[in-house]
């Protein structure tokens, strides 16, 4: 509704980004198998197999070796964007939610983010967004807990595939009636 404040938030977040890019020293170069290592030790919830696809699309090619885009300052300011919430506010969530007019699957990790009963009173935004999608989506939502943690579609996609695959499906089906 308020777009005037919505775009200025918006060039608050590229202006911040710009400016972090711009500090941003060039990413420590490292061999194959040092990169691997590092992202493995920042990420323990990541397989060996996991981690080798992330720096097929992370890491940059210098003639030095491998470097990691996480290790500069736009990695760090992520959580400070996310806690922020300046890319969108609850309110602007819920009003996107209600125009879904489509089947909306949802595969959340026992050990990611969206569960429940990990949710602390600290984390309002996250709470509120998932009961957004439960009130609001009722009746198009598909919402699946899967064991795993928020990397299960990487470590193990045979969790996900079917159920992504079933969805697809039925939804095909359903268009063609």
């Amino acid at each position: 509704q308020d777009t005037e404040a919505w775009l200025k938030s918006k060039w608050m977040v590229i202006d911040r980004l710009l400016s972090l890019e711009a500090k941003q020293r060039t990413p420590k170069a490292r061999s194959p198998e040092a990169a691997l290592q590092r992202l493995l030790e920042a990420n323990r919830h990541l397989t060996a197999e996991s981690g080798a696809i992330l720096l097929q699309r992370g890491a940059t090619e210098t003639p030095a070796g491998k470097g990691l885009l996480g290790d500069g300052a736009r990695h760090s300011a992520g959580p400070t964007l996310g806690q922020s919430r300046e890319s969108f506010t609850v309110e602007q969530c819920v009003k996107l939610l209600q125009k879904i007019q489509d089947r909306v699957l949802i595969i959340v990790a026992q050990d990611g983010l969206l569960v429940p009963h990990k949710l602390d009173d600290r984390n309002h935004f996250v709470k509120a967004l998932r009961e957004a999608f439960e009130s609001i989506l009722k009746e198009h939502i598909q919402l699946v807990e899967v064991p795993g943690s928020h990397f299960v579609h990487l470590n193990e996609p045979e969790v996900v595939s079917g159920i992504i695959s079933n969805f697809l499906t039925a939804q095909n089906t359903r268009a063609r009636l």
